[in-house]
């Protein structure tokens, strides 16, 4: 069996814009502003491009303080681009958002990695910042949908225990929809990943669940801890 990882040429890699470009241009005629969606995927674009070159040099450099200040741009984004959604960004937003993410993400990513899989060195970027990339993302998503739907509620003049309920439960249906489905409907990032770089199935397999669970845990925590910091500005 070939265990090896089919390249991926950048005229081929062309291709795979063709389905973006097809919504994007749909966007377009529905009057739809599709100008976020250009922005959005040009900047994935680069960003992706970038941080192949700059991951290189991670890899290869092996410093704990590199991993760490990699590790605080990466909370410090995430919390930003949380509150994307909000009508209003206050600074005490930012705030809750980032210590939410902070806490819940890296007390799950010391857990996975020093616990889980017992790391060494403890900063071993191959591990430590995919494993970082993958809890913040996901933190950083459900408080966004929790603070959006927090939000929507107290202008509604619901009460705090109400929009905090909503809130938790409305963040949590994208990852709690990702754990019924995989397996059945979908084969994750990391999982199919290792497959088709020719790790064992079964070995693949317990990485997802490690991820599964560390997504949801990591996901939860978050939201609860934005939504408790929240109440101190409703109380």
């Amino acid at each position: 069996m070939n265990t090896s990882i089919q390249a991926v040429s950048f005229s081929g890699l062309l291709w795979a814009f063709v389905p973006a470009c097809i919504v994007i241009v749909i966007l377009y005629r529905w009057t739809v502003d599709g100008r976020t969606a250009v922005y959005a995927l040009t900047r994935m674009l680069i960003q992706l491009l970038l941080i192949g070159y700059v991951l290189t040099y991670i890899f290869e450099a092996e410093h704990a303080g590199i991993i760490v200040c990699v590790m605080i741009v990466m909370l410090g984004t995430a919390s930003w681009i949380a509150l994307r959604p909000l009508k209003k960004k206050q600074p005490h937003l930012y705030r809750n958002a980032l210590g939410a993410i902070a806490i819940g993400g890296v007390s799950t990513l010391v857990l996975v990695s020093q616990v889980v899989l017992e790391v060494q060195p403890w900063f071993f970027p191959r591990y430590v910042v995919p494993l970082a990339g993958m809890i913040f993302a996901s933190s950083m998503n459900t408080v966004s949908l929790a603070a959006e739907r927090f939000e929507a509620e107290c202008e509604k003049a619901c009460s705090y225990i109400e929009a905090r309920n909503s809130a938790l439960h409305s963040s949590l249906i994208p990852v709690i929809n990702s754990l019924l489905a995989v397996g059945l409907v979908s084969l994750p990032g990391m999982m199919t990943g290792q497959i088709l770089s020719g790790v064992s199935p079964l070995v693949a397999t317990k990485y997802q669940i490690m991820v599964m669970c560390m997504i949801f845990g990591s996901s939860g925590i978050s939201a609860v801890l934005y939504l408790t910091f929240a109440k101190v500005r409703t109380a």
